[in-house]
């Protein structure tokens, strides 16, 4: 397959991110981390490939991750860990609800994150 027919590739492990609910990228713009305007110049990554955000979503769908060494979730504060896992496993689910609906990119993002960008753009002159 030519590279222009392919989706976006992962730049850690090379594969293609065939499925939107798989992608680090968008968990991330969903999530509010990334800005609407650099979604397309950001690299892709799978979800999966980046372990030490993996490990926060939580849901019988996704498999469970664990990372050893410093960034393990075990080391961190329970407070920090658990306001992870609930944001992280909203903008997976998030994912898993827009995949294959007919939205506008924009909508994406959980509601709050949008209605922050709405909030901003209003107070901007």
């Amino acid at each position: 397959m030519a590279r222009c027919e392919q989706g976006y590739l992962c730049e850690v492990c090379g594969e293609e991110v065939e499925y939107i609910w798989q992608s680090a990228l968008y968990l991330r713009y969903v999530i509010g981390w990334i800005e609407p305007e650099l979604l397309h110049s950001s690299p892709e990554r799978h979800i999966l490939c980046e372990p030490a955000l993996a490990q926060f979503i939580v849901d019988p769908e996704f498999p469970q991750v664990v990372v050893e060494g410093p960034f393990d979730k075990r080391h961190l504060d329970p407070q920090f860990v658990a306001a992870r896992e609930e944001l992280l496993t909203r903008g997976w689910r998030r994912l898993r609800e827009v995949a294959g609906q007919d939205l506008p990119i924009i909508e994406y993002p959980l509601e709050e994150v949008r209605r922050a960008w709405e909030l901003r753009q209003e107070g901007s002159p």
